[in-house]
């Protein structure tokens, strides 16, 4: 699934290509991407051009002059332009057709993606956004920080990396590497977790994000890139579906487990 560096990266190539074009017409394919009134989101953004586009964690948000666009791409979400003329693909949902006649077309496989639109000004004070925790890179992501959130938490830090009210962005690829990275095991308790840990963390977090924004992201069979764009960043990981391979560090094969349902790859030997 697209996590924080392929969000990232989707968002850049974005804003090169459809700023100010006006939308001549939006069509919603599959109404259960859109949370609005369908009829409400497609008369609002007739006429309206984007302006900018931000990301807040695994969210895009696409200003206009009146709106803000919240999506979010969920597990398989991809956006492509392509030439208005061109036959609509099997799992474009939602298009957007600007006056030059290209389409900005979201693709869903499992249609689990979600758009939301609302007031400019309410954009961040939206439910979905305000509960976001802090984002890896933040000057505020402090190990202080992390140790309190996981005060008194009997998860395992793998799972609890993945709440996106604890840190925004991080998804299944990136903890299992951060993890790795800071020799922790997954299956530790969060309230186990000690401050020096928590450092380890926030710092390895940081690193890994901004190689894997600077490398476009992680191109895997779960997720390929949009936009024309592949990200090469799978290239660098170490633990992440390299079960059997060995350790970089210390050669014993890498295990695979569940915790939480997610598939937790692991160095038993280095992150005891």
């Amino acid at each position: 699934m697209p996590e924080i560096a392929e969000v990232e990266t989707v968002r850049r190539v974005l804003k090169k290509q459809i700023l100010n074009k006006r939308i001549k017409e939006v069509k919603v394919l599959y109404k259960g991407i859109v949370e609005d009134d369908v009829k409400k989101f497609v008369t609002s953004l007739k006429g309206e051009s984007f302006k900018d586009i931000d990301r807040v964690g695994k969210w895009l948000i696409f200003f206009t002059e009146k709106y803000a666009l919240l999506s979010h791409l969920r597990m398989e979400g991809k956006y492509f332009i392509k030439n208005s003329e061109e036959e609509y693909a099997k799992h474009e949902h939602v298009i957007f057709t600007f006056e030059d006649n290209t389409d900005l077309r979201y693709h869903d496989t499992r249609k689990f993606g979600r758009m939301h639109l609302v007031k400019k000004e309410e954009a961040y004070n939206t439910e979905a956004i305000s509960k976001l925790g802090l984002e890896v890179g933040s000057s505020k992501l402090t190990a202080k920080y992390l140790k309190e959130k996981l005060t008194n938490k009997k998860l395992p830090i793998k799972t609890l990396l993945l709440d996106q009210s604890i840190i925004s962005g991080l998804g299944n690829i990136y903890v299992n590497e951060v993890l790795f990275a800071s020799l922790i095991n997954p299956l530790k308790k969060g309230e186990d977790i000690t401050l020096e840990e928590c450092e380890r963390i926030v710092k390895m977090a940081s690193q890994i994000i901004k190689k894997a924004i600077d490398s476009g992201g992680t191109t895997i069979k779960s997720y390929t890139s949009s936009l024309g764009v592949r990200g090469s960043y799978q290239k660098y990981l170490k633990v992440h579906k390299k079960e059997g391979e060995p350790c970089v560090i210390c050669g014993n094969p890498i295990k695979n487990i569940k915790v939480g349902g997610r598939s937790t790859y692991y160095c038993a030997t280095c992150q005891k």
